[in-house]
Order: structure tokens, then sequence, then C-alpha cells
């Protein structure tokens, strides 16, 4: 048809392929991008955990600057999301948070965004106005459903209970609601505090432990589980899977794929799908 329209110069139906191949492509990418989420998990909604590095505010502000851009990816997307633990920094930013964000593919589309994130910038706190370099590390684990059984054994277990220093009402603020659950064999530690009640934050953490304790199992399955566990070791050079640089030029580059983007401000608005895309693309 092509061809012909060309030979006849019919713009209309020149007009009319073109658009049709912009759909063609647009599916083929989308059936592309299913071809690799086809693991058993990819399916499932996810936990993302997100902790700060060394640097005090710095590194806590960076925090949660990245637990805003996946929650703007969430929006985008129309995914349901919530807070399930969370520890504030003394100045700004966070030291720590647990979110879940449920929806169609959710663990598929960012299980590669485990690893250490890097912020470059012009710091806000220094009255010097230099630059400064943070780290923070995100991990993302499966929500794990009832067709997939953990074992857990009681005795394998320590649970503690706290004070939850998140918001709540007086309710929260003076009873031990909040519960830390230690796996001891595998030394896994989840915690949750966003419900009022004891009963119900110990049973989001049995569940965020199945997902943590099925993620290690397929890790190790894949031979990965050491460089990992690595990376976790320090939260700092040479482990970063991204850099983020605001000053003294713009720049995301992610480590693994080297795909880039000059528009930071619009990647930490949550419009990180091309490099999602990239990291699936990836040969494993």
């Amino acid at each position: 048809m092509f061809n012909l329209a060309s030979e006849e110069n019919n713009q209309i139906i020149l007009d009319d392929i073109s658009s049709n191949l912009k759909e063609l492509k647009k599916t083929v990418k989308r059936n592309e991008i299913k071809c690799f989420l086809s693991n058993e998990a990819d399916t499932l909604d996810c936990y993302i955990e997100i902790h700060a590095g060394a640097g005090g505010t710095e590194s806590q502000d960076w925090a949660d600057m990245l637990r805003r851009m996946y929650l703007k990816w969430a929006e985008n997307k129309k995914f349901n999301y919530n807070l399930i633990s969370e520890h504030k920094g003394e100045e700004a930013g966070i030291k720590s948070s647990t979110i879940k964000i449920e929806g169609e593919y959710v663990f598929g589309w960012l299980k590669k965004e485990s690893g250490i994130h890097r912020l470059v910038r012009i710091s806000p706190f220094d009255s010097g106005a230099r630059r400064h370099t943070s780290f923070a590390s995100v991990w993302v684990y499966p929500v794990i459903d009832e067709n997939i059984n953990i074992e857990i054994l009681e005795k394998d277990l320590r649970i503690d209970t706290y004070r939850s220093s998140g918001a709540g009402g007086q309710h929260v603020n003076t009873t031990d609601s909040a519960v830390r659950i230690t796996h001891i064999p595998s030394k896994i530690v989840v915690q949750c505090q966003n419900e009022r009640s004891q009963h119900k934050n110990k049973e989001t953490c049995m569940n965020m432990l199945k997902a943590r304790l099925y993620d290690y199992e397929i890790k190790k399955k894949e031979e990965k589980n050491q460089n990992i566990e690595s990376a976790k070791s320090e939260i700092g050079w040479g482990h970063q899977i991204r850099s983020y640089v605001l000053q003294p030029y713009q720049l995301v580059k992610d480590n693994r794929t080297n795909f880039e983007s000059t528009s930071p401000e619009k990647i930490l608005n949550g419009e990180i799908d091309q490099f999602l895309e990239e990291s699936l693309y990836q040969i494993k």
C-alpha cells in the first residue's frame, strides 16, 4: 500500500499508513515488554524499602526525594500505594521508608530498581552553597500471594514492639503498637507502624517477611545474592546503579545500561519509564 500510495502521490493513504505504523510499533513494544515480564513474581505487587546513606540531613533529604519519585510514578500509572513504615530525619527527609505499591506488573517493572542511587547537587542545607554527593538505597520485593508457600518457623523469629514515631493521634503515640520482626537465620528485619492495632502491624510484618524470604531464595538460585548483599554492605561510592546530577550540569545516567536523560526534573517527578524499560531489555 505504501508503494502504491507513493507512486500515486496519495497523501491521505500515506498519512493513514504512517498512523497505523505508529500504533503497530506501540503494540509491538507492549508485547515485547510483556516477554520480559514473564517471571513468576513479575505480575505481583511490591514493597519498596528506601534507606538514607551516610551523610545525615543530605542523604535523608535524598531518600525523601526518591520516595516521592516512586510515588509520583505510581500516581502516573494510577496504581494504589500506602505507607507501611517510616522513620523521619531530625531536620529534614527520612532515614528509612517502606511503601507498598499495588498494580499490574508492579514488581516486574520495579525489580531492577534495587541498588544504590547517587545524587550530586548544590546543597540547600549548606550555607556555603557547596556541591554535595548523597547516597540512598532502594530495595524492591514482591508481595507474595497465597499461591506461593513460604514456611516460617516461630523459633526463627524475634518479635519486638515499640511506640510508633509517626502520625496517628494519641493512641499511636502512647501504645506499643509498632512491630519489628527479625528472622534470625537470614538476619532479615521488617517493621510496620502504620496501623493502630499491634495485631494488624504484626500481620503486615509477616507478609513483608514472606516477601523478603521469597526474594532472598530467588536471588540465591540466580547466584546473584552474594553481589546484592555486598552492595548492601555500604551505601556509598562504587555501588551506585544510577547517578542523578543536578549541578554543575543536569544528567541522570544508569550505570548498568548507560541510558541517559538530561531532564532530571522530569525523572524525579516520576517519569522513569524509559529507565525501567532499558533495565528490562538488559541481557541477564
